[in-house]
């Protein structure tokens, strides 16, 4: 069993982070891998990106561990200086989701983009969970079909997961049905600590096995109610800016595309006059974009279209395109 077990973990290696079990030749004792994995950590990168005083506040590891630990880590892990030229080879590596419209996955330079955080805002009904239901299966399509060829793993603040809509995305790529929905790992989040939680099973999960993208709808919807009113802005900034960096450090670690969905506010100060036709902006404030790479608007269009805007983002221009939403999913704007 164990030989079996060792050649399915080196398998795992070929196309994923380094498992933390690696750091054992190190002579890193399995109790102290044991403690790290209970606080979250389960990849050498996870170690090696992680600050020093993150893991001091892990129960039983010392000063003199931890700084053997990123010791051993970044020996393994480059954290120092590349080429441009490096990065630009890496970059052209890159592998995007599409999202079933030719037009928006122009827009996008390709798709969803895989290893970073894409954000989706705009008002209800605009399309932003039909997207993440979207991609939900989109993930599972190889890469040949413009898929990520992993699974999908589905963080739901709201409750407006529907299998159902799954099912019908499936049939359009001639999927089975039962399989697609087994390769979507679904979890309710009910509160923001909850919320933050549930990174600590997801990164569990990646790295025994592939999955491709990671959908949080919706990323706010839990800080807006849990944290109310400016007394405790402080407080849900902090908390958020702490869940958006988990988010980012398992976008860095497993190359899951992780996309979040946001709500827009009304905007209430004098930004709002008669040189701003839409008052409205995405919820969270700077913390939230900064955090996200590529950051999406969508609003309604005419009947089943809706138009994307782009917002942000540090490779595509500003610019718009339309989609539409259909019984199978999203497709090419209707004419």
């Amino acid at each position: 069993m164990s030989q079996q077990h060792n050649s399915a973990e080196e398998e795992e290696e070929d196309y994923g982070p380094l498992l933390i079990s690696h750091l054992e030749q190190s002579g890193i004792s399995s109790s102290d891998i044991k403690k790290l994995k209970d606080g979250g950590y389960y990849t050498v990168e996870a170690i090696a990106y992680a600050p020093k005083k993150a893991l001091l506040a892990i129960k039983g590891i010392s000063e003199t561990k931890a700084d053997k630990l990123i010791a051993e880590a970044s020996k393994v892990v480059n954290l120092g200086f590349t080429t441009a030229m490096d990065v630009h080879q890496r970059r052209q590596e890159i592998v995007t989701i599409t999202t079933g419209s030719k037009q928006l996955d122009t827009a996008l330079g390709g798709g969803i983009e895989t290893g970073s955080i894409t954000e989706i805002f705009g008002e209800f009904r605009t399309g932003k969970s039909q997207l993440c239901h979207m991609l939900a299966v989109t993930a599972q399509l190889p890469v040949s079909m413009g898929g990520g060829q992993g699974k999908c793993m589905f963080i739901d603040t709201e409750s407006t997961f529907r299998p159902n809509r799954v099912l019908s995305i499936a049939q359009r790529y001639s999927l089975n049905g039962e399989n697609t929905l087994d390769n979507i790992a679904y979890a309710r989040a009910y509160n923001t600590d909850h919320q933050t939680a549930l990174l600590i099973h997801a990164a569990a999960m990646m790295s025994e096995t592939r999955f491709s993208v990671l959908v949080v709808d919706s990323a706010m919807a839990l800080y807006r109610t849990d944290y109310a009113g400016r007394g405790e802005l402080a407080a849900r900034q902090t908390h958020l800016a702490q869940f958006l960096r988990s988010l980012q450090r398992l976008a860095d670690e497993f190359g899951v595309a992780v996309v979040i969905t946001n709500q827009v506010v009304a905007q209430v100060d004098g930004g709002a006059g008669m040189f701003n036709p839409d008052p409205k902006k995405p919820a969270g404030g700077n913390i939230i974009a900064h955090a996200s790479c590529t950051r999406l608007y969508l609003k309604k269009g005419r009947g089943e279209n809706r138009i994307c805007k782009i917002y942000d983002s540090p490779s595509l221009p500003e610019n718009e395109c339309t989609f539409a939403i259909m019984e199978d999913g999203i497709t090419d704007a209707v004419e």
